[in-house]
């Protein structure tokens, strides 16, 4: 499946939310809580097996940080896979949480 094709949900509660990518594979998603304090903490991201090597989580990540940059939000990138980005790609480390 191309990137340009893939269609990201979103699903929130005060509490935290979900990213998710519907695939033939099964769904691939992100989950991130709401620590308060105008950060979220991104804690897991997952992606079946079957469709890994296909940037699909860093489209997931990008998706996420989007929309913390829209609504002036810091990350915790808890999850060791976002943090492994966060460090490579200051456009998403500009969005690390103290």
């Amino acid at each position: 499946m191309a990137n340009e094709q893939l269609v990201i949900g979103h699903d929130f509660n005060n509490g935290g939310g979900r990213y998710w990518i519907e695939l033939d594979a099964g769904s691939a998603e992100l989950t991130y809580r709401n620590r308060g304090d105008g950060v979220i903490v991104i804690d897991h991201t997952f992606v079946p097996p079957e469709a890994r090597g296909g940037k699909i989580a860093q489209k997931l990540v990008e998706r996420a940080a989007e929309d913390a940059r829209k609504s002036g939000l810091k990350i915790v990138p808890q999850c060791p896979y976002v943090n492994l980005l966060f460090k490579r790609r200051a456009d998403l480390n500009e969005l690390r949480a103290d």
